[in-house]
């Protein structure tokens, strides 16, 4: 897999998250430990993308 490829799929991962949260968050009976789980797993995305385009 190439870098570019790579960081692609954390892209789309990236924004699957971000639409989870933000349903979650609409959601009458929203749960805060799984809304601030998903937007862990986006920051730790968003690390690893700027990690991989700063090489």
């Amino acid at each position: 897999m190439t870098i570019a490829s790579h960081l692609q799929e954390l892209r789309r991962k990236h924004e699957n998250l971000s639409d989870m949260v933000e349903r979650e968050q609409r959601s009458p009976g929203a749960d805060a430990l799984r809304i601030a789980e998903l937007k862990k797993q986006k920051l730790k995305l968003k690390e690893e993308m700027t990690r991989l385009q700063q090489a």
